[in-house]
């Protein structure tokens, strides 16, 4: 009989201690230790015996790699052209969310491919039922109803299926590991057996993962290493439009992200974001600011809604939905020092409209400009776009990729983009419109609000 011991593994890092503890020594992390138990008597290898076989680079042959078109073009986009054979796919996301509902409509537009689901948690009733909600599903889609990893092994090695998808990870269990299904162990051996299934038939599979109270993939952080592309699908539940985003990609860029509207009868590509997000503005509102962000390499127009009221607190609010909170105690910081503006004795509640999350700097000066309007209770030119970072000295700093920005701010039939000085030279008689350069966040603000 094998001999075993126990030990106890990080979640987090994969570090490795001998007694429980409540902290890991490795990562700092509190509370990731989870006891496994491993095999002692492994059998010795002689290093002398191993055979091994280097080769030069030149010697390596490549050829155009080749890939599978879901004909959803956001979901294609984000994986940088389609979905690569032989790789392992994992998307997570909050339940509900909409990740099983992508991944049927994938199958729909693969079914040429013979794509296999493969459903843990759901009944193949709730399967149908969902499939006769979504338009056009295929009868002769293949589904199968297993939690057993070597049941599921099995299917994937004796069938002609070229794409597979995995619903989720967290409920599979192998009858080789003494763990409950969901365990750290669990989910990773499973997942590097997924692995090395994946290049070995050159099938590409597709697993769902759940996500913790953090937002990040349940199970052990070695699981986002050894999976070749990470998604995360996100949006609030309470808005209709959902982002798909890659977190990690070794076959494509990790600056992609794709839109969804989510529809009685499915998911709906969005291919004008910002004309969604700006279909509801109102152009006669103070506090009320278009800026141009950045996500992935596609230039998106929002709106940043901003509300300042007086209140009798001694300590005033500062809410913010859709925005980093720290970096809008910056810019109200900021505000006070170099122009005076007095919001100690004001409640702060900036929105940034249709429920997306952003961490582009590039629309600091967009919300500074809506919060002084607001305060001031002045509008901001409807036609005007605001494109800008703000240093702490007061400076309009330069952002990157400026000439996608103002193409979308063309594109929609805005008059005006105010643009920093140090982005003028780069991009004028590029794009007809009118140009507003600001070296500083006061004279932006005078030129933005005059009345």
């Amino acid at each position: 009989m094998a001999k075993t011991k126990t030990i106890y593994k990080c979640s987090n890092c994969g570090a490795t201690a001998f007694k429980w503890q409540g902290k890991c020594n490795n990562c700092g992390e509190w509370d990731t230790l989870n006891e496994e138990v491993v095999a002692t008597n492994k059998k010795k290898i002689s290093l002398k015996s191993l055979d091994y076989n280097t080769v030069t680079l030149q010697n390596i042959e490549t050829e155009k790699e080749y890939r599978i078109q879901t004909k959803i073009k956001e979901f294609d986009r984000v994986l940088g052209g389609g979905i690569v054979p032989g790789s392992l796919v994992l998307i997570g996301g909050d339940p509900g969310i909409g990740k099983s509902t992508l991944m049927l409509q994938m199958c729909r537009d693969l079914i040429e491919y013979n794509p296999l689901y493969i459903t843990g948690e759901e009944s193949l009733k709730q399967i149908k039922y969902r499939s006769l909600r979504i338009k056009n599903i295929p009868e002769n889609l293949e589904v199968l109803a297993e939690t057993n990893f070597e049941t599921i092994e099995s299917a994937i090695k004796n069938s002609e299926n070229n794409v597979i998808i995995l619903d989720s990870i967290q409920s599979i269990h192998s009858e080789l590991i003494e763990s409950t299904a969901g365990s750290v162990v669990q989910v990773r051996e499973c997942t590097s057996r997924l692995m090395s299934l994946a290049k070995k038939l050159n099938k590409a599979i597709i697993i769902i993962g759940h996500i913790n109270k953090d937002g990040a993939i349940a199970g052990p952080k070695i699981l986002e290493h050894i999976v070749d592309t990470v998604l995360q699908f996100e949006g609030d539940k309470t808005y209709a439009y959902r982002i798909l985003r890659s977190i990690k990609n070794r076959f494509g860029s990790t600056n992609e992200i794709g839109i969804f509207e989510m529809t009685q009868q499915g998911l709906d590509e969005v291919p004008n974001p910002s004309k969604i997000f700006l279909s509801e503005r109102q152009e006669a509102e103070s506090g009320i600011a278009i800026v141009a962000s950045v996500e992935g390499s596609r230039a998106i127009l929002l709106e940043v809604q901003a509300l300042c009221t007086p209140t009798s607190f001694s300590v005033p609010q500062r809410t913010v939905t859709g925005f980093d909170s720290r970096r809008l105690q910056m810019i109200i910081a900021v505000l006070e020092k170099r122009l005076g503006a007095k919001f100690f004795k004001h409640d702060v509640f900036v929105n940034i409209a249709g429920g997306v999350q952003i961490s582009d700097p590039s629309i600091d000066l967009g919300v500074a400009a809506a919060l002084v309007s607001s305060l001031k209770d002045i509008t901001i030119d409807p036609k005007t776009a605001i494109i800008g970072e703000i240093g702490l000295t007061g400076e309009v700093r330069s952002v990157s990729l400026i000439e996608q920005r103002v193409k979308e701010v063309s594109k929609l039939g805005f008059d005006k983009v105010v643009i920093p000085n140090n982005n003028f030279k780069s991009i004028m008689n590029k794009v007809n419109i009118e140009y507003q350069p600001v070296e500083r966040i006061s004279m932006a603000l005078a030129m933005i609000l005059k009345d």
